[in-house]
């Protein structure tokens, strides 16, 4: 599986992969294999997942270069265990005190938050201030990770950092005489005029259907203001609330217009990015990681040149800021409280200062941390989204990020009938909220 299509299937449910019942999360003895336990400085021991082998590249280059002396002082050790084993594994290191001393994060915040609750992670707020280089993580990429696990405090590192928007044909735009929406009323306005003209306005994976409710939960915060998922999930409101079926409804207004197409609850991820990428849609709301897919000329029919990035618009009235950037970390990492020694300090200083400007350079991957020297042959569409990345003042969660995992499943179960216009935006929330209940 390729790290772009890995990093896709981790936007979708994971919480599915828990057994019924956590483990207690307490030091009991050595580690049942899979992972070497950290808490030494003769080895700096990483634990990822068998799909992704870009972060592990992106060590062992750092190991023979910039961080070779971290590297001869404690050699980096690696080991990797299968993604759908993932969660149940981390509950077993973790329950036998024998995380390593960096692995990829839980997959589903609710499990983070018990390592982070029973101090199994390292703070690395204060750590990466005590050693000097707190201002190399970027400001988007840091919000999002506090606000994925919650409080003020960082607890994982953003190898890769996904912005989300909505990607356009420039000529289909052009010749319309359509100028890059930044209003939720010039979007309607654009998609309407483009409908009139025989183009369909999106292409969206409505089998799929979290790139369609990925569209309600944005314009719950640009309408609602930032912290508005936050309230849903600490219970201080419901997705059933007027406001907030007043979302569902404008997404369900599009699907009963037609805007994505008359089939849409059949068109999966691959078929959507092929529409888009061969010209048969003017939109595409996706996130970055589809750079792979616009930069390579066998996909892509279009041309990236002629590939514009336009955030989610702002809506009237809205308590939200268009320069809030829906994002995702993808896949960070954290680091164990038990194996935080000085080797290790070290090496997170180094990989905190280079692995941004290494991972962009050998894989391709716009990670969130700064970069001291960007290529300067990058793609434009790359470019552009480095740049949105590097002036975001903060982000915003997508939809599903604080669900249940059966809220999760049923939201994007259902994402298909909002897109085409089977379901209101108030059957929607209710079906996901009572999801969200019971648990």
């Amino acid at each position: 599986m390729t790290t772009t299509a890995f990093m896709r299937r981790r936007l979708l449910p994971l919480g599915a992969l828990l057994g019924a019942g956590a483990l207690a999360l307490t030091a009991c003895g050595p580690a049942d294999g899979g992972s070497s336990a950290g808490g030494d400085d003769k080895t700096f021991t990483y634990l990822g997942q068998t799909e992704n082998t870009t972060i592990v590249k992106t060590l062992e280059t750092l190991g023979g270069d910039q961080c070779a002396a971290e590297e001869k002082a404690a050699p980096l050790t690696t080991d990797s265990i299968a993604g759908t084993q993932w969660d149940q594994k981390l509950q077993l290191l973790a329950g036998q005190g024998a995380l390593s001393d960096m692995s990829m994060a839980a997959g589903t915040p609710s499990l983070m938050q018990q390592f982070i609750d029973a101090g199994q992670v390292q703070d690395l707020s204060k750590a990466l201030d005590d050693l000097g280089v707190a201002d190399e993580i970027l400001p988007a990429a840091e919000s999002t990770i506090k606000a994925l696990y919650g409080g003020d405090t960082l607890y994982a590192l953003p190898t890769e950092l996904n912005i989300e928007g909505f990607w356009y044909n420039k000529q289909l735009l052009a010749d319309n005489g359509i100028e890059a929406p930044t209003t939720w009323d010039e979007l309607v306005d654009a998609a309407a005029t483009l409908k009139a003209a025989g183009i369909q306005p999106f292409s969206a994976a409505g089998k799929d259907g979290w790139p369609v409710t990925r569209l309600v939960g944005d314009y719950i915060v640009r309408d609602l203001g930032p912290d508005a998922l936050k309230k849903v999930a600490d219970g201080d409101a419901k997705l059933t609330d007027p406001e907030y079926v007043a979302a569902a409804d404008a997404v369900a207004e599009l699907g009963k217009a037609g805007y994505f197409g008359d089939a849409v609850g059949s068109v999966d991820y691959n078929a959507a990015m092929n529409q888009f990428l061969t010209g048969g849609s003017a939109f595409f709301y996706m996130g970055s990681w589809a750079l792979a897919n616009f930069n390579d000329p066998e996909q892509n029919q279009i041309g990236a040149d002629n590939i514009g990035f336009a955030q989610f618009p702002d809506v009237a009235g809205g308590a939200g800021s268009i320069d809030q950037v829906p994002a995702n970390v993808g896949i960070p990492v954290m680091l164990s409280s038990n194996g935080y020694t000085d080797t290790t300090a070290d090496w997170l200083k180094c990989i905190a200062e280079n692995y941004g400007d290494t991972v962009l350079a050998d894989s391709g991957v716009v990670s969130g941390f700064a970069l001291e020297n960007p290529p300067a042959d990058l793609p434009e569409t790359t470019q552009t989204v480095q740049d949105v990345i590097a002036n975001a003042p903060s982000s915003v969660l997508w939809f599903e990020a604080l669900f249940t995992s059966k809220g999760t499943t049923v939201s994007q179960t259902n994402g298909g009938g909002l897109g085409n216009g089977t379901l209101s935006g108030a059957e929607f929330m209710d079906l996901v909220q009572s999801a969200n209940d019971q648990g």
